[in-house]
């Protein structure tokens, strides 16, 4: 699992964020890795992941705020 630690546009779908993983951070989202990217308030994630036979997409509304994140580090 990758967590993106910087925020992401929530109106983004699967595609989208699968060409973010490419391009900002040079990895292979087509690579069964689970990728994780937050809002802006840290209170929602969406999690994108290829399990062999597609691309998946799943948003969570978190009732709590999410870890720290500092220095593009998440605690």
């Amino acid at each position: 699992m990758l967590a993106v630690t910087r925020p992401v546009d929530f109106g983004k779908g699967a595609d989208s964020l699968a060409a973010l993983v490419k391009a900002q951070h040079g990895a292979n989202p087509f690579s069964g890795v689970v990728y994780v990217f937050r809002a802006k308030r840290a209170d929602r994630i969406k999690l994108v992941w290829l399990d062999g036979i597609g691309l998946w997409l799943m948003a969570k509304r978190r009732a709590f705020r999410g870890p720290v994140i500092q220095d593009g580090v998440m605690r």
